[in-house]
């Protein structure tokens, strides 16, 4: 099933929902994403590309959530909730939400961001309008499972699901029917915060279309084993039907980057239980990401070609071996599921003939990182000058690199021969410019640079180092920091190499 999959010619910022600047530790759907919207369309950009916006679990991370449908209950606004009349101001402004305006305080958030919900919860009447209860019946596969699922979460004391009792876990009808009337207010409450984040989301969305900005979404190919997705499909994914711990979970093998590979720990798909169900599951989750976004990033795509299984309970990924994946069987019902919504594959890492070619069938455009040409090799295919095809999405560096003045502008000029031959420049302080330029007077349809990269702020400022824990996901905007020297640099570039 082919999919026309080309972008507009354009330009992009990648900035996720929580680097926003806001007064309450952490970026919202609230006026500052306006504004970000305004600087985009000042600049000439076309795209703004956010990381996953799922509600995340233990180390913060976006790609690691306890649901692949529901949105973080961290986004929702809460000036517009004082606005709705069901916040006081004194609500909001009588809590401790952090004293660095640069990093996310996680622990802070979670400790006053629910009781503030909460309070908005109980002043609510959005039970009472037709519009809570259309949101109820559009969202009918995973909303009541995940409600449940998070209701329960707090009923045991926060842990994951594989330590509540048997007869939850398991979900035995019984069980299900004494939780959801055990539990019913909290149920409601997750609801309620569903509802908010789809509608301030939807406002922020129409703004951005009415301003020419499309929106690029992000979702991670494997789901949390502490997720409502898991717990309520047990038979999608390969579980030990006795205890349901994982029989295989996700990694990668040992590299140059790693002698022991990277353990993500999430549990792998059950391929053949998903074809039964003629892939509905992802049906559903391309379809809901159709609602959120213009184009969507699917991490990882390269395993829907193969995948490396690793046994459950490993400590590392030494021991693993490649599966194949449902490739054309999945992508046919992704590609019936996005509609209009354009796929973007994120084809880094050891890209196999099988996985190009499910690039072409499919028309989806892959990913180029600048980050990555610089080996040595002129030859490398992540440097501009040997892009074959302008269906491609070039990145100067993802979420998971180092920023590109922490990359460059600190290594000796031996190292830096190749780049300063390429820039024509051997200035330092002219590096990250010249990467712009390059990416920009490329062939690629879109350029996305990171916000830190705009800035060209140093790797105190990068956002994710993989395989760690406790520094991760917490950088922020300050308020004014992206201004009218950034916006204009940025539109002399889209003005320069025609991505109107």
């Amino acid at each position: 099933m082919m999919k026309n999959q080309t972008l507009e010619r354009g330009a992009g910022i990648l900035l996720p929902i929580t680097s926003l600047p806001s007064p309450y530790g952490i970026g919202t759907f609230g006026k500052a994403a306006y504004e970000f919207i305004d600087f985009l369309k000042r600049a000439g950009q076309k795209y703004w590309q956010v990381l996953p916006m799922g509600p995340t679990s233990y180390g913060d991370s976006p790609y690691q959530s306890f649901s692949a449908f529901a949105g973080n209950p961290y986004f929702i606004d809460l000036d517009v909730l004082a606005e709705d009349g069901i916040l006081e101001k004194k609500d909001v402004e009588s809590v401790f939400w952090g004293d660095n305006a640069s990093y996310v305080s996680y622990e802070t958030i979670y400790e006053s961001r629910f009781p503030v919900l909460r309070k908005a919860f109980q002043n609510s009447a959005h039970k009472e309008t037709a519009d809570f209860q259309k949101f109820l019946e559009d969202n009918t596969y995973w909303l009541g499972d995940y409600s449940l699922y998070m209701a329960c979460k707090g009923h045991f004391k926060n842990t994951g699901w594989l330590s509540w009792d048997e007869d939850i876990r398991f979900r035995e009808k019984a069980a299900v029917a004494k939780y959801r009337q055990l539990l019913k207010e909290d149920i409601e409450f997750w609801e309620f915060c569903q509802y908010e984040f789809f509608r301030q989301w939807k406002k922020l969305r129409e703004y951005a279309s009415e301003k020419g900005i499309q929106i690029i979404g992000d979702i991670p190919i494997y789901a949390a084993m502490d997720s409502a997705d898991v717990w309520s499909h047990p038979g999608l994914f390969q579980l030990d039907e006795e205890n349901l711990t994982p029989k295989f979970i996700a990694g990668v093998p040992p590299d140059a980057f790693s002698e022991t590979g990277q353990l993500w720990g999430n549990p792998l798909y059950d391929w053949e239980a998903m074809e039964k169900e003629d892939f509905e599951w992802w049906y559903q989750r391309i379809a809901a990401s159709r609602e959120l976004y213009d184009a969507l990033r699917i991490d990882h795509f390269i395993g829907i070609t193969r995948y490396y299984a690793v046994p459950g309970g490993a400590k590392d990924s030494v021991k693993g071996s490649y599966e194949p994946g449902p490739g054309t069987k999945l992508t046919d019902v992704i590609n019936k599921a996005a509609g209009e919504m354009r796929i973007i594959a994120e084809d880094l890492g050891t890209v196999t003939p099988k996985v190009r070619e499910l690039l072409r069938e499919n028309g989806y455009p892959g990913m180029k990182v600048l980050a990555f040409g610089f080996d040595g090799d002129p030859a490398n295919e992540h440097l501009p000058h040997n892009y074959k095809t302008s269906n491609c999405v070039a990145y100067g560096g993802t979420h998971d690199n180092e920023t590109l003045a922490g990359l460059f502008c600190d290594k000796s000029d031996e190292v830096l021969t190749y780049l300063f031959e390429l820039l024509g420049t051997r200035d330092r302080s002219k590096i990250v410019e010249g990467l712009f330029r390059q990416a920009y007077g490329s062939i690629a349809d879109v350029v996305i640079f990171q916000a830190q990269d705009v800035l060209k702020l140093d790797n105190s400022a990068r956002m994710n180092f993989p395989s760690t824990l406790g520094d991760n996901w917490k950088w922020r905007l300050k308020k004014g920091q992206l201004g009218q020297h950034e916006a204009g640099f940025l539109s002399f570039l889209v003005h320069v190499y025609h991505r109107y």
